[in-house]
């Protein structure tokens, strides 16, 4: 990072992500909330399967909150589908950021679940910043900067002949 010395508060910024340390930092960041989200995933498919009925339970009993009746409706009509979607989202999230593949794809799938954990939760004894909103932060880090190009596969990805066909394709990578 670099600012003028000679005036901080200058709307001057420059943000360079070239330097070893940081590629090897969010590398790091990557792989070890790949790792968070792929543990939690696949500790659920090994003791529930795609049955992981504590999804729909825990949203059934959120009755009288600030949300009102929306997480209990999902809750009844959605259960079977969050008995297999978040183990099976945990497990592929977890997964495609440990490698690198579609990372900010999965960094936005990451973000979701955070997003519904950081209101489903509502641990806000510490206010509204707790473990969730932390987590939440680091998949909107990993997907602005596009981390899965530091070692990751996307930069392989990103070179072949299909995605350089369609360009479009490099905002599902990073």
């Amino acid at each position: 990072m670099s600012y003028q010395s000679a005036n901080p508060l200058s709307e001057e910024f420059e943000l360079t992500l070239s330097r070893p340390l940081t590629a090897y930092w969010l590398a790091i960041v990557r792989v070890l909330t790949g790792w968070w989200f792929f543990h939690a995933g696949v500790t659920k498919l090994i003791e529930d399967g795609l049955a992981f009925s504590y999804a729909p339970m825990y949203l059934k009993g959120m009755t009288g909150t600030a949300l009102g009746p929306i997480p209990v409706l999902m809750g009844e009509y959605l259960g079977p589908f969050l008995q297999a979607g978040v183990p099976l989202g945990e497990t592929l999230i977890g997964l495609g950021l440990m490698v690198g593949a579609l990372t900010r794809l999965a960094s936005f799938f990451g973000a979701f679940f955070m997003v519904l954990f950081w209101i489903g939760n509502a641990g806000f004894g510490h206010g509204l910043v707790n473990s969730d909103l932390m987590g939440l932060l680091l998949f909107v880090t990993m997907m602005v900067l596009a981390t899965g190009r530091y070692f990751g596969l996307d930069a392989i990805i990103e070179k072949t002949r299909f995605v350089q066909q369609n360009p479009k394709l490099r905002y599902l990578l990073g």
